[in-house]
Parts: structure tokens; sequence; C-alpha cells
């Protein structure tokens, strides 16, 4: 299902929002076109994020991450078109090396620490940022003062 923002409803009831309803848009138009491939995991920890993504027989060269707009990409064009010489010929083929595209969503307040591509795993690590006036607080409570002469 795809929603549309640009319906009056939103455009002229909610206001202030239109940068949220447009990360939603894309969301759900993404969606549509999302695939499995190539498997991840999302890990949590507190404030910390992790997403690992299985890129078996690919270099680092070989990955494209980009941020754009709260939209993290991460792109494999697929393999580049090499001769094999008779002694080097592929009996089986069991590893893909086809092009992908993955695309993660971010929160505004979510940033990209780096990445690492380790045995065939890339991770990806990102942080929940909490601005102060966000964070719990204690708030003191006051008694009134007792007032001249009054029991």
């Amino acid at each position: 299902m795809i929603l549309n923002f640009t319906d009056p409803f939103f455009s002229t009831r909610v206001l202030g929002f239109e940068p949220l309803f447009d990360r939603l848009q894309r969301l759900s138009e993404s969606s549509d076109r999302s695939t499995n491939y190539p498997p991840y995991n999302i890990h949590r920890d507190g404030n910390n994020i992790t997403i690992e993504i299985a890129v078996a027989g690919l270099a680092k060269d070989d990955l494209a991450i980009e941020l754009t707009d709260g939209t993290l990409s991460v792109s494999y064009e697929g393999p580049k078109a090499e001769v094999v010489n008779d002694n080097n010929e592929v009996v089986y083929q069991g590893i893909a090396q086809r092009a992908f595209k993955q695309q993660f969503t971010l929160a505004e307040n979510v940033i990209v620490n780096g990445a690492d591509l380790i045995n065939g795993l890339l991770t990806i690590n990102l942080e929940k940022i909490i601005p102060e006036e966000k964070k719990p607080r204690t708030i003191e409570i006051k008694t009134p003062k007792k007032i001249l002469g009054s029991k």
C-alpha cells in the first residue's frame, strides 16, 4: 500500500511535518521495491545500532555506502565481466554476486559512526544521539513558604 502524503488532509491540517511526511512517502515507495538480498541483521544496544550485511566474496572497493537525506544506501553494481581462461572454469557457483541496493531510513538523530568489512560481513555502526532537552530529568518539588501569623 502506498500512502499519499500529498493528500489535502495531510497538507492542510498537519503543519510543520513536511520533512517527516516526505520521508514516510519515500519509505512507503521503497518498501514495494525492497528485496531480502543480501541478508542482513540489525542489532540494538542502548543508543548504539549495528547493521550487519552478508557480502561474501566482495571487497570494500566493490561496495558503495552513501547517506543522503536520511537514507542510508548500501549497493554493489554486480560482477565485472572477466575473461576466464581454460584452466579456471567455475564448476559450481553457490555464492551469489548479483547487483543489489539495500536502503535504510534513519531518524534525524541517528548518525553513522563508520563501517567495517571483515570476513564477508559488512558492519555499519550507527548511534542515536539524544539531545539534552529530551533526556529524562528530575523535577524538584517545592513546598510553599509558611505565611506569617498563620498556624
